[in-house]
């Protein structure tokens, strides 16, 4: 997955619809997630698209996340919201501000409030779920 700072130097240089296309790309780019991982328990709620986020703990503490949406743009959102986070110790996580670091995109004045809906409840649970398994 590419960094946060390598997808903004690219969608800061395009136009809306070349915005358009680079989050479908990287929607696409996310790691597939198995059918049975999106249950009930993985749908991020709020979301105007279903938007299942499944978070796995890797060895070292670190947080893997697996994440699927049924909408092309709103998949891409889901991937520049993991890209800040992937990989990273669940403590370290857990203090992050994502909205933060998703600030630069402006993705309110770029995308639809439908579109965009959703972001702080798939932030909420990252931030939560990484705040409960760093506890222990």
């Amino acid at each position: 997955m590419r960094s946060l700072s390598d997808i903004h130097d690219e969608y800061d240089f395009l136009d809306s619809d070349e915005r358009y296309r680079l989050l479908i790309e990287l929607g696409r780019s996310l790691e597939p997630m198995p059918d049975a991982l999106k249950t009930d328990a993985t749908l991020v709620r709020g979301c105007s698209a279903s938007v299942w986020l499944y978070p796995m703990q890797q060895p070292g503490g670190r947080l893997h996340f697996l994440a699927d949406s049924n909408a092309a743009i709103t998949k891409g959102i889901v991937a520049l919201v993991i890209a800040a986070v992937q990989d990273r110790p669940a403590a370290d996580v857990a203090r992050t501000d994502i909205a933060a670091l998703l600030a630069p995109f402006d993705l309110k004045s770029q995308l639809s409030s439908n579109r965009t809906q959703g972001v702080p409840n798939m932030i909420a649970l990252i931030r939560e779920t990484a705040a409960r398994l760093a506890a222990g």
